[in-house]
């Protein structure tokens, strides 16, 4: 079980943020696979955060209005030994109060009757609408029987917030315990990618490298993959959730893989590799592969402290451009093509995003018309790519492609931390050069 004080500490400055507000925040319900058959449970981001608990169905109330030993509560399934046998330990409400630094517990079906009485004092009520639909009913009913006592009372929680901005900024923010837990996910995740490389070969089956590489995160002690990992070879490359993983692959062909591990508290790794399946690029694989990987490194270089995603983004790009310039596979001065988007048939997506307990962790990126400056202990990732494929019509004034760069897909994916020295690729033991690429 994780160190309680790191949750203490997050519930502490929740409370000092939420002023007088009341926090209802829930865990994740099981979700159905088909029949009586459930998806494994993944809770949720939020709830864990504060928490530390990992069973369905409960609800956290956060009350900082009220006397200390009645600010946490935490509404729990109940011991039952007939749904133990079934499902697995449940903690209840005396393992609850032992073990989860809870001031006080209750059952979950005793919910209903007690929600009203926590809310006597609160200023307003920090709850997410249209996110938690077994429970909304209930939080509206208990806020509307409040408000309609204010006219006797004068005391009622008269507003409705949601409580995502005051978490997700915390969020977005790591501290050192989080900047670890992540740098060990992308260690084992890193270590994965270059076991994949080794053992691939012209002829396997794209479904071997994923089971080789879930393998190696499940013996590593992660609790398996933190999304549907993608191993693409050939074309399938050019698709960007591409998740079949289920063609041959072939000589000449290059296989990219995209994979991260979920450490057993969310934690995550994400990593795309693109590699030559049989050991050495061909002419256009190498062209393009050294573009990706200068955009890539141009790209990181720019993460600092002051700097933005915006920023990181716009460094990529201008990279890749310049690149797929000097190959006549664009036409133009960089600054227009850019405006003109006159790239998106070659390179579609954003250049990274935020991680941490989401793989695309939660936080903003700009504020209104600024964008948000990076700061020590966020964690991004860093990804540009060029994808060569009939799948988009060229952009206005390109030029038409060759059918020697069609089924070629690329993409370099790093996990990087901004730091007071400006960064760490907490990722580099995966290989990236192309020496390294190459047998």
């Amino acid at each position: 079980m994780a160190d309680l004080s790191v949750f203490c500490r997050r519930r502490d400055k929740f409370f000092s943020d939420l002023g007088d507000y009341a926090a209802i925040i829930p865990a994740a319900q099981l979700v159905t696979h088909h029949a009586d058959c459930d998806y494994p449970f993944r809770q949720n981001s939020d709830f864990w955060y504060l928490t530390g608990f990992d069973e369905p169905n409960a609800v956290a109330l956060f009350l900082p209005y009220r006397p200390i030993g009645e600010r946490y509560i935490l509404f729990v399934l109940p011991k039952e030994s007939g749904a133990e046998v079934w499902n697995g330990f449940r903690w209840g409400t005396k393992g609850v109060l032992s073990n989860f630094d809870v001031d006080i517990a209750h059952p979950l079906n005793e919910l209903p009757k007690r929600l009203s009485h926590y809310l006597e004092g609160a200023e307003g009520i920090a709850f997410r609408i249209g996110k938690h639909s077994h429970l909304e009913p209930l939080i509206l009913r208990t806020w509307s029987e409040h408000l309609q006592k204010l006219p006797r009372s004068g005391l009622a929680p008269l507003s409705m917030i949601a409580p995502c901005p005051i978490l997700h900024n915390m969020r977005l923010r790591k501290d050192d315990f989080e900047i670890d837990r992540i740098r060990l996910a992308s260690k084992i995740s890193a270590e994965a990618h270059e076991l994949a490389r080794d053992y691939a070969c012209p002829g396997m089956n794209e479904r071997t490298l994923q089971a080789a590489i879930e393998k190696y995160f499940l013996d590593k002690g992660a609790r398996g993959p933190a999304y549907g990992s993608i191993v693409a070879s050939g074309d399938n490359a050019c698709v960007l959730h591409y998740v079949s993983n289920n063609s041959i692959m072939k000589n000449g062909d290059l296989v990219l893989i995209d994979a991260g591990c979920s450490l057993d508290d969310y934690y995550n790794g994400d990593i795309t590799r693109t590699f030559p399946v049989n050991g050495q690029f061909s002419g256009e694989q190498k062209a393009l592969y050294e573009i990706v990987l200068e955009s890539q490194l141009a790209a990181i270089k720019s993460v600092r402290p002051g700097s933005n995603a915006e920023d990181v983004h716009l460094t990529a790009l201008k990279y890749l451009i310049d690149g797929l310039i000097d190959i006549g596979l664009l036409v133009g001065e960089v600054d227009s093509i850019i405006e003109q988007q006159s790239y998106s048939h070659l390179y579609m997506h954003r250049t990274g995003h935020w991680l941490g307990l989401d793989v695309h962790d939660v936080g903003a990126y700009r504020l209104g018309d600024y964008h948000l400056n990076l700061e020590p202990g966020m964690v991004l990732t860093v990804e540009p790519g060029i994808y060569i494929s009939d799948r988009l019509p060229v952009s206005e004034g390109q030029p038409e492609i060759g059918e020697r760069w069609k089924g070629i897909g690329i993409r370099i994916e790093d996990d990087v931390l901004v730091s007071k020295e400006g960064v760490e690729v907490l990722s580099e033991r995966a290989a990236k050069k192309v020496i390294d690429m190459e047998d």
